[in-house]
């Protein structure tokens, strides 16, 4: 560790809402099963802006507080009790939770719901200390020709990937995608690389020809379409609708125009979380009697 820092880092520091600080901080000590990375790259994510806009999350962070929770980085310091695995210069990617794996949830494998799931915040500082519970469920070592910015992007592809296996979505299927920001472009890539026929729904031209270049049949500018609705039902088989709709925004419009662009029987995943105390309508009696299958991932 450098000396000269005298046991101190900069870090981003969030207060409260849109109250943020870059200010020196300790860094932080190194217990028996932790590690300190040198962090290389931190990403921002819809959950940083959302948090940041909010001043807190119920469940990931509580001000005041280090910020930030993306990232890839260098060993610095291992604990005792695992040096045999990580070794300084090192380089890693770690998610930002770990689940307890003893209670109800774990135990009923949504490990996600966890009751006591560890969040690790801090990436938006020189150094981050990685809890031995991440330690042990989730740092990976970053092979040489990957680069720190991709390696970085492995926790939200991660929930790229469980969002598609909840959907249940399959080769030769239709899938509208709505939003075509990073997370939205990373589920047209995968789908359409699985052989689904992505329909991308987003409002500029610039994620229009980014929807198309990651793989999309086609991409709805909403903002220069009066029925997004009808236009996306157009492109499906006798204008049933999609076989699976994903929605990667977050608002209560769009959350409505997934559970009217799928097809009877079929499954809209609600990816994108609208803030807290939304309300959303929906018809029920398309709901019902159309068999429609919703789920949040």
């Amino acid at each position: 560790m450098n000396r000269e820092r005298n046991g101190h880092m900069m870090a981003a520091v969030l207060y409260g809402r849109e109250d943020l600080k870059i200010e020196k901080v300790e860094i932080p000590a190194v217990g028996a099963e932790d590690l300190l990375v040198r962090v290389k790259v931190a990403l921002t994510c819809g959950t940083d802006f959302k948090v940041w806009r909010q001043g807190y999350h119920a469940r990931m962070i509580t001000p005041p507080a280090l910020f930030g929770h993306e990232l890839a980085g260098i060993v610095e310091e291992a604990g005792e009790a695992v040096r045999h695995r990580f070794r300084p210069g090192m380089r890693v990617v770690a998610a930002n939770s770990a689940p307890c794996n003893e209670c109800f949830f774990c135990l009923k494998d949504r490990a996600n719901l966890c009751e006591d799931l560890v969040f690790n915040n801090g990436a938006y500082a020189e150094y981050n200390l990685i809890p031995g519970r991440i330690l042990r469920e989730n740092v990976m070592e970053i092979p040489q020709h990957l680069s720190f910015v991709d390696a970085a992007l492995i926790e939200p592809l991660a929930c790229v990937l469980r969002g598609i296996e909840e959907t249940g979505v399959q080769a030769g299927d239709t899938a509208v995608v709505i939003g075509c920001g990073p997370i939205g472009l990373k589920f047209a890539r995968i789908l359409s690389g699985r052989g689904v026929r992505v329909i991308a729904v987003g409002k500029r031209s610039s994620q229009m020809k980014a929807a198309e270049r990651v793989g999309a049949a086609a991409a709805i500018d909403c903002s220069k379409t009066g029925n997004v609705v009808a236009s996306v039902r157009q492109l499906t088989h006798r204008r049933f609708g999609a076989d699976a709709v994903i929605e990667a925004v977050g608002t209560p419009t769009t959350w409505q125009w997934a559970t009217q662009m799928v097809r009877c029987g079929g499954t809209v995943n609600l990816f994108g979380g609208c803030p807290r105390g939304t309300k959303v309508e929906f018809e029920s009696s398309a709901l019902h009697y159309s068999e429609i299958t919703i789920k949040s991932s």
